[in-house]
């Protein structure tokens, strides 16, 4: 199995999902990441039982999935970074290392001794990696930011998302959703900076801001409103933006599940799609026997269609558009898209074993390498690894012990 990043070695000091989540892809394609923990504390997410309404833990196991996403892969060493006792093996953490990773805020870097500068005094060759909520500089650098405000609300998908009207803005789709984008965004820029330290040796520092990701994830509204010079229009619920395609919209089948048609071409595509749905004298009608005669009757064409699916169930819409050329598909909920046959059938529903020693999945990251799957191994748990980290360090047991006993190691 080939693990690109084999040899690389990660420390991470972050908390949440944004930034270790890009801990856990680079994990998964086989670099080696320390992730430092307060002694005392651990990561803050580990206190989180809820997230948006769920249970994010398994009821008696420790088993967490909230966790085991952006920490699987890695080792757990429990270090109190405030304790001047901590101060040598930070540094000959940082000695050892390829790339530092953290989202702790300015003032917390700079008490803790954990800034760029401080980083690049112990190692100039480090690939230096912030992840922020707003920006490394500007106005908003020492403002701390979730996505559900710097990458949904402040980005622009918050808007897009909610119609004109409505009472709430619609929330994201899921927990951890611009975090997890973000992860991979920070990933990629790690790797290109490695590869650009390999060519140049110039040790690059990697800035992702999750503002910054939402703005590129929204970019072509974004540069549609630019050039407009305003907000772009909405459109009211329950009524379809008006693409001049009908083949190009939303549908709800029988059993009131969504298909969505995206189909681009629709004087190629609208042929087959009659024959498919069992309506071919649709095809020399004249009003749609022409991609121009069918964008210029689209509503009409677009009500007939919902009539159609309506008609069947999203099972039956599923088996009868197998094999069609033109794209389509079912809105599926998170279960579906955990037991999805396509993911399932490349391993990227991936397999991995609990602390406890239990079955479970998890989805693996969407990069593949010689099209084989990431084989993922579990989070740790809190300050697992601390003795086995210190003891590669060279520390001997006297030293391990003289650090628990001050409180700067758990």
């Amino acid at each position: 199995m080939v693990k690109p990043m084999q040899g690389v070695r990660v420390l991470e000091v972050a908390q949440f999902t944004f930034v270790p989540s890009a801990g856990a892809v680079l994990a998964d394609w086989g670099a080696e990441v320390i992730k430092i923990e307060h002694a005392e504390k651990g990561d803050a997410q580990r206190g989180l039982v809820k997230a948006l309404g769920h249970d994010v833990i398994s009821q008696g196991s420790s088993f967490a999935p909230i966790m085991e996403g952006p920490n699987r892969g890695k080792r757990s060493l429990g270090l109190a970074l405030e304790k001047d006792e901590a101060k040598g093996v930070l540094r000959e953490l940082v000695r050892r290392s390829d790339v530092f990773l953290t989202n702790f805020l300015p003032g917390a870097r700079a008490k803790l001794g954990i800034d760029v500068e401080d980083i690049r005094k112990i190692n100039p060759d480090i690939i230096y990696t912030l992840g922020t909520g707003f920006g490394h500089s500007g106005p908003e650098a020492d403002k701390g930011g979730y996505d559900m405000t710097a990458f949904w609300a402040r980005g622009g998908s918050g808007d897009s998302s909610t119609p004109p009207g409505a009472q709430w803005l619609t929330p994201m789709p899921t927990g951890a959703y611009g975090d997890s984008i973000g992860g991979m965004t920070i990933a990629c820029g790690i790797c290109a900076a490695l590869f650009s330290r390999a060519q140049t040796g110039h040790a690059a520092t990697v800035d992702v801001s999750l503002l910054g990701v939402g703005a590129w994830a929204t970019q072509l509204n974004v540069n549609l409103a630019l050039m407009a010079g305003g907000p772009l229009p909405k459109f009211p619920p329950g009524k379809r933006a008006p693409t001049g395609n009908p083949l190009t919209s939303t549908y709800v089948t029988a059993d009131d599940r969504w298909l969505v048609l995206n189909m681009l071409q629709p004087g190629r595509y609208w042929p087959e799609f009659c024959r498919v749905v069992g309506r071919p004298e649709l095809i020399d009608d004249p009003r749609f026997d022409s991609a121009e005669t069918l964008m210029a009757n689209a509503g009409e064409a677009a009500e007939i269609v919902a009539d159609i699916i309506s008609g069947r169930t999203k099972d039956e819409w599923t088996a009868a558009f197998a094999g069609m050329e033109g794209q389509w598909s079912v809105v599926q909920d998170t279960w579906e898209v955990g037991n999805d046959e396509s993911l399932t059938a490349i391993g990227q529903i991936a397999a991995l074993t609990d602390a406890e020693g239990v079955p479970r999945k998890l989805v693996g990251t969407p990069v593949q390498f010689d099209r084989e799957p990431a084989s993922l191994t579990r989070a740790p748990q809190f300050a697992e690894h601390t003795d086995d980290i210190l003891r590669e360090l060279g520390l001997s047991d006297e030293e391990l012990l003289n650090l628990k006993i001050s409180g700067a190691v758990t």
